[in-house]
């Protein structure tokens, strides 16, 4: 292998971390991993304290940044659960770090450990393309640890309700109460300004026969969600009866969830009626608030085996209640593809983000969209 080529292998690595790192939350953008790849440049790569140091005081930058640094490092070089990594020299590390560029006086080992160590990095690059349904039992295990370090905090919105701030509007009731404490002079005007919280984001995850495949991969995204954003998140399953699963997903270990996810819901792999459990979810959870103002996610392909009038009615309905409507669908990145179901061309009219959901950087994808603030200029 040339100098060269293994230059271009090592930086793929880097930028293959630097994308865990932004979709855990840390800035890791071009100019940090750029600072990491020449302080590397000068430090042994094969060391994992050098690299370790090498990337922490390069992209991280504030104490935040530290956690999901380390979470990270471990999950991305050394294939471990997520946690502070142990920079014993037994840590294993080494085996998926880039290497450097042979220097012209050591000799070079095709197929030896060099290239085996750079095949194992850039297999976990290929597994952000590679669509769920295609895995094996070791690569669906690397892309669920992947899931979990997905950041998925979303955009926030104005609250009615008032905080003290050194800005904004006249507090005309604390500045007049002042006033009073001090005889009626005036030595200080106050203001105030809107609070701000978190967008709630609903996500209805269709577990019909169709939507199977997809569904342990979807879920596990909602158990993020949910473990992230708290009480500002929702989550449904959808097939042919509607079932509340936020209790479930809050459990902290994700097996656990999972398990008791399974338990609760009795449809699994069952058929679709999205207009009917769109319907039901609208009149006991959307109308009464859960919806309002919210980013809505119906992860389904838009198989509906009842009426399609039902569903186009209930998609428009969540479309007035709702800040945005998003339309995840895995089948979406199949070649040629176009929504010719009748499902999927009565509810396209009504959404607002039309997404895959097939891979994990398809997921990645549907994170950051969480995260940004709609600029249709439709709703509040």
């Amino acid at each position: 292998m040339s100098r060269g080529q293994a230059e271009r292998d090592a930086t793929q690595t880097i930028v293959g971390f630097a994308r865990t790192l932004r979709a855990a939350g840390v800035d890791a953008g071009p100019d940090r991993v750029q600072s990491m790849i020449e302080a590397l440049h000068g430090l042994d790569m094969l060391n994992p304290r050098d690299v370790y140091w090498a990337g922490r005081l390069t992209t991280c930058s504030g104490p935040d940044d530290l956690d999901r640094y380390d979470r990270c490092f471990t999950a991305y070089f050394s294939g471990q659960e997520p946690g502070p990594p142990k920079l014993a020299p037994q840590v294993t590390v080494y085996r998926q770090v880039a290497v450097p560029a042979p220097r012209d006086n050591d000799p070079e080992e095709p197929g030896g450990e060099r290239d085996k160590t750079l095949a194992a990095a850039s297999e976990t690059e290929v597994l952000r393309a590679r669509d769920v349904t295609r895995l094996s039992m070791t690569e669906r295990a690397e892309v669920n640890r992947l899931i979990q370090l997905l950041d998925t905090d979303g955009a926030m919105r104005r609250s009615l309700r008032y905080t003290p701030a050194r800005r904004g509007a006249l507090d005309r009731e604390r500045t007049v109460r002042a006033m009073l404490r001090r005889g009626g002079e005036t030595s200080k005007l106050y203001h105030r300004a809107h609070r701000y919280r978190p967008r709630r984001v609903v996500m209805l995850v269709d577990v019909s026969g169709s939507m199977s495949p997809y569904a342990d991969a979807l879920l596990r995204f909602a158990h993020v969600l949910v473990r992230r954003r708290g009480r500002a998140a929702e989550v449904f399953s959808v097939g042919t009866r509607l079932t509340r699963l936020t209790r479930e997903l809050r459990h902290r270990d994700v097996d656990a969830a999972m398990a008791a996810v399974s338990a609760t819901i009795p449809d699994w792999s069952g058929g679709t009626r999205l207009g009917d459990e769109l319907k039901e979810f609208a009149d006991q959870w959307g109308q009464r608030g859960m919806a309002r103002g919210a980013v809505v996610i119906v992860a389904s392909d838009g198989w509906e085996r009842g009426d399609v009038t039902q569903l186009g009615a209930q998609m428009e309905r969540l479309h007035r209640l709702a800040h945005r409507m998003v339309w995840v669908n895995p089948h979406k990145a199949q070649p040629g593809y176009e929504p010719l179901t009748a499902g999927m061309r009565t509810a396209l009219p009504f959404v607002d983000d039309f997404v895959e959901g097939h891979s994990l950087g398809a997921l990645e994808e549907l994170a950051r969209l969480i995260g940004r603030e709609h600029t249709g200029g439709r709703r509040a």
